[in-house]
C-alpha cells in the first residue's frame, strides 16, 4: 500500500508513490513546482562569501560533524551532507524530493519506503545507493556517533535495503512525523574512511579525513584550526532540482573564526567579512557605526523571525538543592528581566512565557477541554497552577518590584527548608546554598552578574564561571554544572526533539539534550501524546498541556527572545524578496543570499553615499 500526498498521505491508501510529505494538512507546493517561494533562481551564482564564526566555537578540530568529540568545521553538515528529502522553510512540516525522488508510506504508518533519484551522486562521482543510505543510518545510530543523532532517529527501528535504489525504514511506533524524520537523514558514502587495502578507519576516529559526502560543496582549503574554505562542486548533481534551484549562489565560502565577539564585529566593520549576525542588543544599538556604514558599504537590517527559541538559565536537577520545585520557583523570581531590557537591551527583547513562544503550540489562558483530558490523570502529582491560567513570568514593572519578588522567593525557600542564618541561606543540615553558573560567552556576564547580586540578597552565594567553548561542551555533555545558560532552538512543529530534551530516558545519557535532567512520568506521557497526535488540533492540545507542565515546574529561569533576526551585511550582497517563515540566520545567508552584479553594487553604493 502507498499513500497520497499530504495529510492523505499519512492516513489514506493510494496507488502511487508521493513526491512530498506533510505531517498535517496538504503540502504547499504541488508536484511540478519549480522552486521554493523564498528562493531566487534568477540571482547570479558567482562570487565569494566571507563569513565569520558560524556558531559558538572559536576553532575547529574535526571534519566529521556527527561525533560527540571535538568541534566540527563551521557549517560542514549543511554544506556537505544532503538529506533524503528537503524541509521547506515556509510550512509547519513538509518535505520535498532531494536524494530521494519519491516515498511510499505504509497505510498503518509502520514504515516508509524511499526511492533514490538515479542521478544522485556523491562528491567522488559514485552513485548514491540504498546501501549507502543504510550505512549512514546504521552509523549515525551506533555508539560511534553522537547520541544526539541516535536520539533524533530513535523512532526508526531499522533500515532495509529493498534493491539498489530503494530503502525501507521500519518504525518502532506509528507516529505522523516518523517518515519526515527518516527524510531528514544526512547521507554519506560507505567509502568515507576506507583505506586502499579495504580496511576502515573507525567512524569515531574519522575526524580529519575529508568526507565523501552528498552536498553541494567540497573542502577547498584549510589553513589552520580557525580558517576553512568550501568551494561549490561544479558537478553537483542536484543543482536544478526544485528544492535546490535558487540555492548555493556562492562559488566559494570562507569561514574565519575569531576568539571573541568584539573582534568579530570589528573585523566585519573593517570589511574583512561580508556579513555579521548580531546576538547582542547593545552592540546592535550602539556599535554599528563608522565610515563603512556612512559611505553605504555596510548596512544593518532587522528581518522578521519565526517561532522563538526558549532561552534561560537552566537548573541541573541532578543536584539535590534544585530538586524541590519551590526552590526553582524562588530562584526564578530573582531574575529582573524588565530592568535588563530597559537598561541594557534598548527594549529590543520580549520576555519568554512559553516553551513554544510566538507559535500556535504555546499555552495561553485556561486549559481547554482537550488539554484537561491529558492533564487530569496526573492532577495529584502536578502543581495546582497547571490547571489554572497560564503563568506569566514575574515582572518588576510598577506596582510590582524586585523587592516584592524577593520577599516571595524568601517565603518559598523557607517552605522548602532553606533559612537564612550565620550569614548564608542554609538547609536543615546547615549546608549553604552555593551555585556555580557556567557559561562560555563573555557577553552573558551582563545578564548573569545582576542575577547573582539579587541571589546574594537572599543569602545565596552564586558566581559566574566562564570557560572556553570546548571545555564548556565537555562539561555540558557530562552534566557537570549547577546552572548554565541554554537555548532550545525553535522548531515549526514540535515532535521527536521533545523526547531528547525532556524525556526521562535521555536524562542519564551522556551527551543528550536533557540538560536539566527532567525525569517526569507526566512529561514523558505528554511528549508521547505530542508524537501520537493525529490532527493539528490534537497536537496543539498536547503541546499546550506540556507547556503548562514545563513552565510550572520551573526547569529554567526563562529569559527573553528577539522577535527579529539582526543581520548586518555588505550592500554588495543581495537576498530574495521573500523571507522564509522560519529560518536560521546563518544558513539562510549561506544557502540563499548572493553577490550582486558589479554594476548594481556600484549604483547602490553611490546612491547611499549621496544620502
Amino acid at each position: 500500500m502507498t499513500l497520497a500526498v499530504g495529510v492523505g498521505m499519512l492516513a489514506t491508501p493510494s496507488a502511487h508513490a508521493a513526491t512530498a510529505l506533510a505531517q498535517y494538512d496538504q503540502p504547499k507546493y504541488a508536484s511540478g513546482f519549480t522552486h521554493f517561494d523564498y528562493a531566487d533562481p534568477d540571482a547570479p551564482s558567482n562570487g565569494v562569501l566571507s563569513f565569520e564564526n558560524y556558531n559558538e566555537f572559536q576553532s575547529y578540530d574535526s571534519l566529521n560533524p556527527f561525533l560527540v568529540r571535538g568541534a566540527p568545521a563551521p557549517d560542514i553538515q549543511n554544506l556537505m551532507f544532503d538529506t533524503l528529502m528537503q524541509r521547506s522553510w515556509d510550512e509547519l512540516a513538509s518535505e520535498y524530493p532531494l536524494i530521494a525522488d519519491s516515498v511510499e508510506v505504509a497505510a498503518d504508518r509502520s514504515s516508509a519506503t524511499f526511492h533514490i533519484n538515479p542521478a544522485a551522486r556523491f562528491s567522488n562521482g559514485d552513485p548514491i545507493t540504498a546501501a549507502d543510505v543504510k550505512y549512514s543510518f546504521d552509523t549515525l545510530t551506533s555508539p560511534q556517533a553522537s547520541p544526539l543523532f541516535n536520539a533524533q532517529f530513535s523512532v526508526i527501528k531499522n533500515a532495509v535495503v529493498v534493491n539498489q535504489s530503494t530503502i525501507r525504514f521500519e518504525f518502532r511506533r506509528a507516529e505522523r512525523d516518523a517518515p519526515l524524520i527518516a527524510g531528514d537523514l544526512p547521507i554519506f558514502s560507505r567509502k568515507w574512511g576506507m583505506k586502499p587495502d579495504g580496511s576502515r578507519i573507525a567512524f569515531d576516529q574519522l575526524s580529519n579525513v575529508p568526507p565523501i559526502a552528498s552536498g553541494a560543496y567540497l573542502i577547498d582549503e584549510r589553513k589552520n584550526d580557525k580558517q576553512i574554505a568550501y568551494r561549490r562542486n561544479p558537478a553537483y548533481w542536484a543543482v536544478n532540482l526544485p528544492t535546490r534551484r535558487g540555492m548555493y549562489h556562492f562559488e566559494r565560502i570562507t569561514f574565519k573564526l575569531y576568539l571573541d565577539l568584539y573582534t568579530q564585529l570589528e573585523a566585519f566593520k573593517a570589511g574583512d567579512a561580508d556579513v555579521h549576525v548580531e546576538d547582542s542588543a547593545t552592540q546592535w544599538a550602539r556599535k554599528y557605526v563608522g565610515k563603512n556604514f556612512r559611505n553605504g558599504m555596510l548596512k544593518q537590517t532587522n528581518f522578521p523571525d519565526g517561532p522563538a527559541q526558549m532561552q534561560g538559565m537552566l537548573f541541573n536537577l541532578r543536584k539535590p538543592m534544585f530538586q524541590d520545585v519551590r526552590v526553582r520557583h524562588a530562584l526564578s523570581l530573582a531574575f529582573d528581566y524588565d530592568w535588563m531590557n530597559r537598561m541594557m537591551f534598548y527594549g529590543q527583547y520580549l520576555r519568554l512565557h512559553s516553551y513554544f513562544e510566538a507559535s500556535p503550540f504555546g499555552a495561553t489562558g485556561m486549559p481547554g477541554e482537550k488539554e484537561l483530558k491529558l492533564l487530569e490523570p496526573w492532577r495529584a502529582s502536578l502543581p495546582p497552577e497547571v490547571f489554572g491560567p497560564m503563568i506569566k513570568q514575574p515582572t518588576t514593572l510598577p506596582p510590582d518590584s524586585l523587592r516584592g519578588n524577593l520577599r516571595e522567593a524568601r517565603d518559598l525557600l523557607a517552605q522548602a527548608g532553606w533559612h537564612y542564618r550565620d550569614g548564608a541561606l542554609r538547609n536543615a543540615a546547615g549546608e549553604p546554598m552555593n551555585i556555580e553558573i557556567l557559561d562560555d560567552q563573555p557577553g552573558m556576564d551582563r545578564v548573569i552578574l545582576p542575577y547573582t547580586q539579587a541571589l546574594a540578597t537572599l543569602g545565596i552565594s552564586a558566581h559566574l564561571r566562564e570557560i572556553d567553548s570546548a571545555l564548556y561542551q565537555k562539561r555540558l555533555d557530562n552534566f557537570d554544572y549547577d546552572m548554565t545558560t541554554w537555548l532550545y532552538s525553535p522548531v515549526t512543529i514540535p515532535g521527536a526533539e521533545l523526547a531528547r530534551r525532556f524525556g526521562s530516558a535521555a536524562a542519564s545519557e551522556v551527551g543528550s539534550e536533557n540538560y536539566p535532567g527532567v525525569r517526569s512520568p507526566v512529561v514523558d506521557a505528554l511528549v508521547k501524546a505530542v508524537q501520537a497526535a493525529n490532527t493539528l488540533d490534537d497536537l496543539e492540545a498536547a503541546t499546550r498541556a506540556l507547556d503548562r507542565v514545563l513552565m510550572n515546574e520551573y526547569y529554567l529561569v526563562t529569559e527573553y527572545y528577539a522577535p527579529n533576526a539582526r543581520i548586518a551585511y555588505k550592500t554588495s550582497l543581495g537576498f530574495p524578496s521573500v523571507v522564509p517563515v522560519s529560518f536560521g540566520a546563518q544558513d539562510w545567508i549561506v544557502d540563499y543570499w548572493y553577490r550582486k552584479p558589479q554594476n548594481a553594487q556600484v549604483a547602490q553604493t553611490a546612491q547611499a553615499a549621496a544620502h
